[in-house]
C-alpha cells in the first residue's frame, strides 16, 4: 500500500526500451534504447533511439555532455557521433552564454538619489 504523501510510480507499459551501451573507452559512450513490447520481445512499431555521453576538459574542469543522436541503426549513430558531441558542446556554450547575459542583468544598480546625503561611502571612526 502506497503512502498518501507518495506519488503512485508505474511502468508505462506501452513504452519500454531494452537499453545497451557501447564504448571505446575514450571517445564516450553510445546508448541504444530498443522498443520492445512487455514479454520482452522486439516492438518493431516503434523506432529505435540513440543518445551519446561524452566528457571534454575544459579550464574550468570537466564538461559532461549529453546528447540524443539522429540514427536509424547503430553504424549510423556510431558514424554521427563527432557531429553530435560539437553541436551539444555549441548548445552548451550558448546556453552558458544565455545564463551569463541573464544573471547580469539582474544586477540591481540603485536610481539616482537612492543614496544618503554624502554618499554611501563607508565612514571609519
Amino acid at each position: 500500500m502506497a503512502q498518501p504523501d507518495l506519488p503512485d510510480i508505474q511502468f508505462d507499459t506501452a513504452n519500454l526500451y531494452r537499453e545497451d551501451v557501447f564504448t571505446d573507452r575514450k571517445a564516450g559512450t553510445l546508448r541504444q534504447l530498443i522498443p520492445i513490447k512487455v514479454d520482452g520481445s522486439p516492438d518493431p512499431a516503434r523506432p529505435t533511439l540513440f543518445s551519446g555521453q561524452t566528457q571534454l576538459l575544459t579550464p574550468g574542469g570537466v564538461l559532461p555532455l549529453g546528447f540524443d543522436i539522429e540514427a536509424a541503426t547503430l553504424a549510423e549513430a556510431l558514424e554521427k557521433f563527432p557531429a553530435a558531441v560539437h553541436q551539444a558542446l555549441n548548445d552548451a556554450i550558448e546556453e552558458a552564454r544565455e545564463m551569463r547575459r541573464e544573471a547580469s542583468s539582474r544586477i540591481v544598480v540603485p536610481e539616482a538619489g537612492a543614496l544618503p546625503p554624502g554618499g554611501g561611502k563607508i565612514k571609519f571612526p
